[in-house]
C-alpha cells in the first residue's frame, strides 16, 4: 500500500518539524516554500560583511528541540553547539538605573535588590509562584492537543483541572506582578514578557507569567551560529529523512472537495495531496487559500484580536559597544501608554521601548572586525492602514535619540550599513495577516482555547501548525506544534 502523501505549506520552523517528525513515521513529505530558503520569521540577511538574524533571537526549553532530533534517531549536538547565557538581558531604564538579568537566580535576585525597593526574596518567591504555573499548565496546554478528550481525563490534566485558580487566569499579568513587587522597576521588567507572544500585560492573563519560569528557572540559550542555524539544521535533519523541499514555490489554494482535502495549486499547478499541513498564517489559510469566509473558524479568526507586529533596524554599526550585552532593553517612561498606542490608538509608540540584539558579541564573523551587527526593534501594531513611512521616519529618529543619550555616542553616525523589516514587509513575505508575528494576541483569559487547534475540524486532511497555531508563537511551542501535529496526523490518517 501506497504512503499517503502529505504537503506541507511554509517551512517555518513548526513546517520543519512536522516535516522531520512525519518523514521518520513512514509518511511522504513535500514542503512549499514561497521564498528561497527555510526558517520563514526566523531567517537571515547578509550584506557587506554583516550577518543578521531576522526574528527570534533566544532559544528556551532546548530539550525540546533536542526531543526533536532525539525521536528522528539523530543527536542535536551533530548539527547545532548551544550555550547558556550567562545574562539573559540588560535593562536600561529612563532615570538611568541598569539591571543585569544574570541567569543564575540568586545573582539576579541581589541584582534587583540592589537596584530596586524589592527584595532578594521576592524574586525567588515570584519564581516559584512562575513555576507552579508551568508545572500545572505545560503538559496540558503546551505538549497536548486541545481537541482530543483523552488529554483531559489523564491524572496530571485533573491535578490542572482542580488546581485552576493557581494558573491565575483572572489576574492580568500587570496585576499579578503588582501584588509581588513595589518597585515600578521590577514590575516592568515582568510586565516585558507579554510582548514574547504580541499581547498587552495589561489584558492579558497572568497565566502567562509562566514565560519567566521557563527563561529565569529553565534557561536561556543561544546556538553558537546564531539563531538561523536551527531551521538550517531541522532542514538538514528532513532531507537526511527524505523530506523533499521546494522553493519559489508559493501556494495560491488548497483544494478541497465537500471539505475533503484533495491537494494544492502551487505556481498554478493542481497537485493531487491526501493531506495538507498549513504553517502559513491561521488567518491567511482560511482567507486566501481556502476561500473560506463563512466556517465557523474562518468568521472566527477574521474578529479576533491580532497580536502585534514589529518594526525592525538592521544596522551595521562601527564601533564595538560594550556597555551593551548580547540582549538589551531600553524601556520606556510610561509603559501603560506604550501598550496603549499599540492596542487602541493602533500607531507606533511615541516612546517605544526598544529592544537591541547583537550576535557578534558571541559570533565574532556576524560582523567585520571593529564592527557590530545591531537588531533593533520595537513594538508596533498590525498592519491596518497606517502611512508606515512616515510612521517608520518618526520612530527612527525617536530610537536615535534615545540611544544617543544613553550610550552618549551620535549612533547614527556610526551606522554602514541598514535593512529594515516593517509590518507590510512582514506580511509580504510571510503572509502573516497584517504582518501580525503571533496571529492572535493573548488579551483575554480565553485565548489559548481561541487559538486555532492543529487539526481543523471543517476539513478532513487539513493541520496547522506553527505560530498562530496550537500552542503559540517562540521556537519551543513551533516545534512542539509540529508534534503534536504529527501525532494526530498519525492517529487518523492511515499511511
Amino acid at each position: 500500500m501506497a504512503y499517503k502523501k502529505v504537503a506541507i505549506i511554509g517551512s517555518g520552523i513548526g513546517g520543519l518539524s512536522t516535516a522531520l517528525r512525519l518523514s521518520v513515521l513512514g509518511y511522504e513529505v513535500d514542503v512549499y516554500e514561497q521564498s528561497n530558503s527555510v526558517g520563514g520569521k526566523a531567517n537571515e540577511i547578509n550584506k557587506n560583511g554583516f550577518r543578521f538574524d531576522t526574528g527570534p533571537s533566544l532559544l528556551t526549553m532546548p530539550f525540546v528541540l533536542e526531543d526533536l532530533f532525539t525521536s528522528s534517531g539523530l543527536n542535536l549536538s551533530d548539527y547545532i553547539k548551544m550555550k547558556k547565557l550567562d545574562v539573559l538581558c540588560k535593562y536600561f531604564y529612563p532615570d538611568s538605573t541598569i539591571i543585569t538579568a544574570y541567569s543564575d537566580v540568586d545573582k539576579f535576585a541581589e541584582e534587583i535588590e540592589f537596584n530596586t525597593n524589592d527584595k532578594a526574596d521576592d524574586i525567588k518567591k515570584y519564581l516559584n509562584y512562575c513555576k507552579n504555573i508551568y508545572d500545572l499548565s505545560a503538559d496540558l496546554f503546551l505538549f497536548k492537543s486541545f481537541s482530543e478528550k483523552k488529554n483531559f481525563i489523564s491524572k496530571k490534566a485533573i491535578k490542572t483541572l482542580l488546581n485552576i485558580k493557581n494558573l491565575d487566569t483572572h489576574r492580568t499579568m500587570h496585576e499579578a506582578n503588582s501584588s509581588f513587587f513595589k518597585d515600578d522597576k521590577t514590575i516592568q521588567l515582568f510586565d516585558r514578557y507579554a510582548t514574547y507572544n504580541g499581547s498587552n500585560p495589561f489584558q492579558a492573563p497572568a497565566t502567562l507569567n509562566v514565560i519567566q519560569h521557563v527563561e529565569y528557572n529553565l534557561g536561556g540559550y543561544i546556538s553558537n551560529d546564531g539563531i538561523y542555524s536551527i531551521p538550517k539544521a531541522i532542514e538538514k535533519a528532513a532531507r537526511l529523512k527524505g523530506v523533499n523541499f521546494f522553493f519559489n514555490s508559493s501556494v495560491q489554494k488548497v483544494i478541497h472537495e465537500k471539505n475533503i482535502i484533495k491537494g494544492i495549486t502551487v505556481n498554478g499547478k493542481q497537485i493531487d495531496y491526501d493531506i495538507v499541513v498549513s504553517n502559513s498564517d491561521v488567518e491567511n489559510t482560511y482567507k486566501n487559500l481556502l476561500n473560506d469566509n463563512t466556517s465557523s473558524s474562518a468568521k472566527k479568526y477574521s474578529k479576533l484580536e491580532k497580536s502585534t507586529s514589529a518594526l525592525v533596524f538592521y544596522w551595521g554599526i562601527e564601533g564595538i559597544y560594550s556597555e551593551l550585552e548580547i540582549h538589551n532593553i531600553l524601556f520606556s517612561e510610561d509603559y501603560q501608554k506604550e501598550f496603549d498606542d499599540l492596542f487602541t490608538n493602533r500607531i507606533i509608540p511615541t516612546d517605544p521601548t526598544i529592544y537591541i540584539y547583537i550576535s557578534s558579541k558571541f559570533k565574532n564573523d556576524d560582523a567585520p572586525v571593529n564592527y557590530e551587527n545591531w537588531f533593533v526593534m520595537i513594538n508596533v501594531p498590525y498592519n491596518k492602514q497606517q502611512v508606515w513611512e512616515k510612521e517608520i521616519q518618526r520612530a527612527r529618529k525617536i530610537i536615535l535619540e534615545k540611544l544617543n543619550r544613553i550610550l552618549g555616542v551620535n549612533i547614527e553616525s556610526k551606522i554602514v550599513l541598514e535593512d529594515i523589516l516593517t509590518p507590510e514587509l512582514i506580511e509580504k513575505k510571510t503572509s502573516s495577516i497584517g504582518g501580525s508575528i503571533y496571529g492572535i494576541s493573548s488579551n483575554n483569559k480565553m485565548a489559548a482555547f481561541l487559538r486555532q487547534q492543529n487539526k481543523s475540524k471543517e476539513y478532513n486532511g487539513l493541520y496547522f501548525c506553527g505560530g498562530s497555531a496550537h500552542p503559540g508563537g517562540g521556537i519551543p511551542l513551533v516545534i512542539l506544534s509540529g508534534k503534536i501535529t504529527a501525532e494526530l496526523i498519525e492517529k487518523y490518517e492511515i499511511k
